[in-house]
């Protein structure tokens, strides 16, 4: 796998592991009484962006461990798709 691709992959891993780590953990300012004057109750009380940014890159660098050993060791990508579906006649 090129690096570029590489890079590619756990990008896209990476911002996709962001948007699912993001409500892990919140808490909003009306779960804690304390709403600031112009902001939704629902904003965070204390946004921890460095925890997240963290926790995803440690959870996005397993998956693309993963993914690497299963594409580049065992030799399946997306071209072992069509063999699972029977072809139309």
């Amino acid at each position: 796998m090129p690096i570029a691709t590489a890079m590619a992959v756990y990008f896209i891993l990476w911002w996709l592991t962001l948007f699912t780590m993001l409500p892990i953990g919140l808490r909003t300012q009306g779960d804690e009484d304390d709403v600031t004057l112009g902001t939704p109750a629902s904003a965070p009380h204390k946004h921890r962006m460095g925890r997240v940014f963290l926790l995803t890159t440690i959870i996005s660098a397993v998956l693309f461990a993963t993914f690497y050993v299963v594409n580049q060791e065992y030799g399946f990508g997306v071209d072992s798709f069509p063999v699972w579906f029977p072809q139309a006649k």
